[in-house]
């Protein structure tokens, strides 16, 4: 399924990834509560799929063209029908493990009632919770005497409510929609009763409190069904020349939100005539991707199902590690003078990256900050050390990148706030997304200026650092920094293009340097000399890329590929890509990191980079691939692939089956993210 000619259709892929979060809520040795978050991840994700890559399919399809050259040799129609397919069956296996997960809490003294479970002594509770929380945020429109049905809003939850009304001559039916508020708790905990823990979702305390918010119709039967529009998430920052860029993003923004459907999905159970009546209304058809699910949708809120206090259902929690040789306290910059660090996050603590931004900001002799930013946490204490030094008088340029997807509203905010204090913004270059994670400053040492910064595989984010692994390196290397300044100038200064000695640039670079390595494993495989390639991404897609990879296996080539996501290329196949091995890990964190290491006849060429081998990273986006020079870096990063290379518990082999298999070895349990951390735990007590 889903193999055409060489490659592995890149949403295909995708549903494969989604399959695989599935699985670890399947797992029943993941604890019961993180089960159920990955149900909420699964949703999520698969939110995201429909509103950005299911939508730019049907746009291809109904714009007439096939597609098939883009897509891996399927059409964009086949396409649509094909992942329609696989997500009906996706959607009723995760609602399978959502019922088993539900049971086993019950073992646990953790009940998730409905509203006919509701006991007399919780009663009162839930009737109160309603009148004074829940009621005054509804949002309830009768359809019947509406021409139009009004603009439903993208992946918010409603209720189908049908009423038959209590009349002699006929039975008039009322249809009706209640928006599910989304600022108030989706699991609500009532009163506990004999021990037991209980939970109500918000949806089910609304249908308990249908007769109350009815009361004045007099009716037969009422009932309460579930639905969800998933809108077409493509921003349209085409218009008018006399906006400002951020009035455009904003105004596209409210565009999105009344963007095309893309997917219907609801509760099977609802009346033949009720989803008949809807259908018609909101002018869905076929093209459209309609889903029979279960009675809840929105499984995404799972992700913020209440830990209740259950430490036992959770993952156990580990402190993040220091930096061996590196200190919070006294001078960063004094000691990344000295040599280069590494921070691998959420193994180690993020702090040393707020803490190098703060000391910067209070430094006297730091005369100037330069930054690129991706996704800014909701309360970020980065933004606020590069308003503080403002305040102190620093020169602070950020590359804000405003179009960063579904965050675009928060960048927004913190731009406007920077732009206020005196922070100099620069959003971006015209047609190509800034995706590169890199600061430089600028330090006055003895009558000259001195660089130091760092550079990053993530986004500058306290929220995500906690579960996103991400490697970032502090350096004082003048030849890499200067470097990462051209970078900045290239953002202010767009047809004028740098030449690099050391870094490894998107879009004018990376793909023909990345070539030329591999070609050099082909060479020093032909002249058996020491030869591999070793990378660990986020996503392979680029079939460019994959080509060059399948040529460098023909040749010999031995290839490890940690691919967490989309991965189109094909393994192990004779003739083809038999010397290439790739493996998927999900585990209790999101594995994040680009890490790209060259065997180069024995003395390797190792990078970090914010690019995955993705058409847009390589072609259309400003990203950057650090060389890492450091020999005991290099060795702790080889050893850290290594580690994961290595996992026997939480690894899938991708394979011409496409079919998520763990990897099964006689090898001893590795469990790659839990070996990391016991990796740099041993380096603190280790005192070589």
């Amino acid at each position: 399924m889903g193999v055409q000619n060489q490659y592995v259709n890149r949403e295909l892929s995708w549903l494969q990834f989604n399959a695989r979060v599935l699985q670890e809520a399947e797992d029943e040795s993941v604890p019961l509560i993180e089960r159920l978050r990955f149900l909420g991840i699964f949703s999520n994700n698969l939110d995201e799929f429909f509103k950005v890559r299911y939508a730019t399919v049907k746009r291809i399809d109904q714009a007439g063209k096939g597609g098939k050259k883009a897509l891996g040799g399927m059409t964009a129609s086949d396409l649509l029908k094909e992942i329609t397919q696989i997500v009906i069956k996706q959607q009723s296996e995760s609602l399978k493990i959502l019922d088993t997960i539900i049971n086993k809490l019950v073992d646990h003294k953790i009940c998730i009632i409905n509203e006919q479970e509701v006991t007399e002594n919780q009663a009162q509770f839930v009737q109160d919770y309603f009148l004074q929380k829940v009621s005054p945020a509804l949002v309830t429109i009768i359809l019947n005497d509406l021409e139009e049905l009004p603009r439903l809003k993208d992946s918010a939850a409603y209720l189908a409510v049908r009423m038959i009304l209590n009349e002699k001559k006929k039975k008039e039916k009322k249809y009706i929609l209640i928006e599910i508020p989304r600022g108030i708790e989706r699991f609500v905990e009532i009163p506990s009763e004999d021990g037991n823990k209980y939970i109500i979702i918000l949806d089910d305390l609304i249908r308990y409190n249908l007769k109350s918010l009815f009361s004045i119709f007099n009716y037969e039967s009422i009932s309460a069904h579930m639905i969800k529009i998933t809108r077409d998430a493509e921003l349209d920052m085409a218009g008018d020349l006399n906006k400002s860029y951020i009035d455009k993003l904003l105004s596209s923004i409210k565009d999105r939100i009344e963007g095309e459907p893309v997917r219907f999905v609801y509760d099977k159970t609802i009346e033949d005539d009720t989803l008949e009546f809807l259908l018609s209304k909101m002018g869905i058809d076929d093209s459209d991707s309609i889903i029979p699910g279960g009675r809840y949708h929105n499984r995404r809120d799972y992700m913020k199902f209440p830990s209740l206090g259950a430490s036992d259902l959770l993952y156990k929690k580990y402190s993040a590690l220091p930096v061996k040789g590196l200190t919070l306290h006294g001078s960063l910059l004094e000691k990344i003078a000295e040599k280069d660090y590494l921070q691998y996050t959420p193994y180690h603590t993020f702090s040393y990256t707020v803490k190098f931004l703060r000391e910067a900001a209070l430094d006297p002799k730091v005369k100037s900050i330069k930054i690129t930013i991706y996704r800014l946490a909701e309360i970020s204490h980065i933004a606020s050390s590069l308003i503080n030094a403002v305040k102190n008088g620093k020169q602070v340029t950020v590359s804000i990148e405003l179009r960063a997807r579904f965050d675009e509203a928060n960048n927004i905010r913190y731009a406007e706030r920077m732009q206020r204090e005196g922070v100099k913004l620069i959003f971006g270059v015209p047609g190509l997304k800034v995706h590169c994670k890199a600061c430089v400053i600028e330090r006055l040492e003895k009558k000259k200026l001195v660089r130091y910064g760092f550079i990053s595989t993530g986004n500058f984010n306290e929220s995500t650092a906690k579960i996103y692994t991400d490697y970032t390196l502090f350096t004082a290397n003048q030849s890499i920094l200067k470097e990462i300044n051209k970078v900045f100038n290239f953002f202010e200064i767009n047809y004028k293009v740098s030449h690099y000695k050391h870094l490894i640039v998107s879009p004018h670079y990376s793909r023909s340097v990345f070539e030329r390595l591999i070609d050099t494993e082909i060479e020093n495989a032909k002249l058996n000399k020491p030869n591999g390639i070793k990378i660990k991404l986020n996503s392979l897609s680029d079939y460019k890329m994959i080509d060059k990879l399948y040529e460098a296996s023909r040749a010999g080539v031995k290839i490890k590929l940690i691919v967490r996501g989309i991965c189109s290329l094909i393994p192990g196949v004779v003739g083809m890509s038999e010397n290439i091995e790739a493996i998927s890990i999900i585990d209790k964190y999101l594995e994040h990191p680009r890490l790209y290491i060259f065997e180069n006849g024995g003395e390797p060429k190792t990078y970090i980079s914010s690019a995955d081998w993705m058409t847009r990273n390589l072609d259309n986006r400003v990203e950057i691939s650090c060389p890492i020079y450091q020999k005991d870096i290099q060795e702790e990063l080889l050893e850290t692939f290594n580690i994961c290379w290595n996992d026997n518990v939480k690894a899938r082999d991708f394979s011409a089956k496409n079919d998520n298999a763990h990897r099964v070895n006689n090898q001893l349990k590795v469990r790659s993210q839990f070996a990391t951390y016991d990796y740099y735990l041993e380096k603190l007590v280790n005192k070589d």
